[in-house]
C-alpha cells in the first residue's frame, strides 16, 4: 500500500509569447503559464531523501547525488535555505509537461519539487527567493538561461520580464485564444542558446539590430494586450517568427506548423522558447479556434488549448504582490 502523502506541490508550464533569445541579452520578453499541463510532487515518509521522478522511472539518493543532478540539487537548495538537514522522505515528481518542449518542464519541476518540501516542513519562501532557487537548478539545464522559466512557473502569472529587473505584472484587455502545438522534435535550449551566442560574437551589431527589433516587437505587443488587439498582436507574432527564422532558432518542423496555423486563420503564430524544435504558439480570434485546433491535430504531435483571460493590474506591479 502507498503511504499517505505528507505534503504536495505543483507548477505550471510556461509559454513565450515574445521575446525569446533577445530576453538573454538584456531585451525584454512575455511569457505567460501554461496551466494545462503542470508537474506535480508529493513527499511521502521515508528511511533516506530520495527524489523519484516517475515518468523517467529515475531515482536519486538525495545525499550521494552529484552535484549535477537536477533533482537532487533543488531538494538540496531548499533544506539549506530553511536550515534543514535532508530528512527522511521520498519526494515523488510527475509532469504532463512534455521535456526539452520550451514549456519550462525543468523549472516546473523544480518547483514542484520545492513547494512539496516547503509544505512538509510546513514553511514557505516569497515566490522571489523560490524563483532564484529554481533559476540555480535551470543552470544546469541551459548553461546561460534568462531566467524567465524560473520566474513565471513560480509567479503563476504573465509578466514583462526584463532580465536583473523585478518582472512585471500587467493587464490583459481582452480574451486571447492561444493554440500551443508540438513539433514532436526536442528542443535544445542550451545549444540554441549557445548557437546565437557565438552568431552574436561573430557579427555582434548584426545581432543586437536583430535583438532590438524583437524587443520592439515584445514592446507593442505588451500594449496590444493590455488594449485587447488581437490583429496587432498577431501581425507582431509573425514578425517575431520572422526575425527568429533570421537568427536561425526556427526549424522546417516549426516553419510547417506555423503555415498550417495560419492557413487555417490564426492572426498570428510563431515558435516559442529555444526554438530548433519544441512548440509552435498560435493567436486565433475566438470564432476561429476549432478550425485552427482541427487543421493542427492532423500535422502536431500535440496541440493545447489556451488563453490569457482579461484583468488589470498595476504596470509596475511586482507578480508576487499582484492578485
Amino acid at each position: 500500500m502507498t503511504p499517505p502523502p505528507i505534503a504536495a506541490g505543483s507548477a505550471p508550464g510556461k509559454i513565450i509569447l515574445f521575446g525569446e533569445h533577445a530576453v538573454v541579452y538584456g531585451h525584454p520578453a512575455i511569457a505567460v503559464p501554461l496551466s494545462q499541463v503542470r508537474a506535480q510532487a508529493r513527499v511521502v515518509a521515508s528511511s533516506s531523501c530520495t527524489v523519484a521522478a516517475i515518468d523517467i522511472r529515475h531515482q536519486v539518493a538525495v545525499a550521494s547525488a552529484p552535484d549535477d543532478d537536477p533533482f537532487a540539487l533543488i531538494i538540496r537548495l531548499v533544506c539549506a535555505e530553511l536550515g534543514q538537514p535532508l530528512p527522511p522522505w521520498r519526494i515523488e515528481v510527475r509532469s504532463d509537461i512534455p521535456i526539452a518542449s520550451g514549456l519550462g518542464s525543468g523549472a516546473a519541476i523544480s518547483a514542484a519539487l520545492a513547494r512539496a518540501v516547503l509544505a512538509a516542513f510546513s514553511a514557505s519562501l516569497p515566490p522571489s527567493r523560490l524563483s532564484e532557487l529554481v533559476y540555480e537548478v535551470e543552470k544546469l539545464h541551459h548553461g546561460t538561461p534568462s531566467g524567465i522559466d524560473n520566474t513565471v512557473v513560480v509567479y503563476e502569472q504573465p509578466v514583462w520580464f526584463v532580465r536583473g529587473q523585478a518582472p512585471q505584472a500587467f493587464g490583459v484587455g481582452a480574451r486571447l485564444p492561444i493554440v500551443v502545438a508540438d513539433t514532436g522534435v526536442p528542443s535544445p535550449t542550451r545549444v540554441a542558446v549557445a548557437d546565437v551566442r557565438h552568431g552574436w560574437q561573430a557579427d555582434p551589431s548584426h545581432y543586437e539590430a536583430l535583438f532590438e527589433r524583437i524587443a520592439a516587437c515584445s514592446r507593442q505587443a505588451r500594449r496590444a494586450i493590455e488594449a485587447g488587439d488581437l490583429r496587432t498582436l498577431g501581425v507582431l507574432m509573425n514578425e517575431n517568427q520572422a526575425l527568429l527564422t533570421e537568427i536561425d532558432v526556427s526549424s522546417p518542423e516549426l516553419a510547417r506548423l506555423v503555415r498550417c496555423a495560419r492557413q487555417a486563420g490564426a492572426l498570428g503564430a510563431k515558435l516559442s522558447g529555444g526554438g530548433r524544435g519544441g512548440n509552435m504558439i498560435a493567436l486565433v480570434a475566438p470564432e476561429r479556434v476549432a478550425s485552427v485546433v482541427a487543421a493542427l491535430e492532423t500535422c502536431a504531435r500535440r496541440v493545447i488549448q489556451t488563453e490569457l483571460l482579461p484583468h488589470a493590474s498595476g504596470t509596475d506591479s511586482d507578480p508576487g504582490q499582484s492578485s
